[in-house]
């Protein structure tokens, strides 16, 4: 399994002063679901951001993102390590296929792959 990207999810109930501050630093947006926005940096775009309000489809917004080439591998890995799954292994319509697993800190990880 490789990691691709790991990107933090900032919860914000100001989406746009969020784009506009990010902007300041090169950022730019590459997504917009409108409860989730993703920013990148076009230089090194696997360079993120994600603003969300909340996450629309989980029972707690994540505060951070890793995109994983085997999604299916880190499932099976965090549930054989017995770590706490927050919320299980689905498929989004967004084109997504992911779950969230809280680290030993308690903070919630949203492990995901492209479909």
């Amino acid at each position: 399994m490789t990691v691709r990207r790991v990107v933090p999810n900032i919860r914000s109930e100001a989406a746009e002063e969020s784009r506009q501050f990010y902007g300041l630093l090169g950022f730019e947006e590459v997504m917009n679901h409108g409860w989730i926005m993703t920013l990148a940096s076009p230089a090194s775009p696997a360079a993120q951001i994600s603003v969300m309000t909340k996450d629309r489809t989980a029972p707690v917004t994540p505060d951070m993102s890793v995109e994983v080439d085997d999604v299916d591998a880190a499932y099976a890995l965090m549930r054989e390590s017995g770590a706490e799954i927050v919320h299980p292994l689905q498929d989004e319509e967004w084109g997504v296929r992911r779950f969230f697993v809280r680290d030993p800190s308690g903070r919630v990880v949203n492990v995901l792959g492209h479909r």
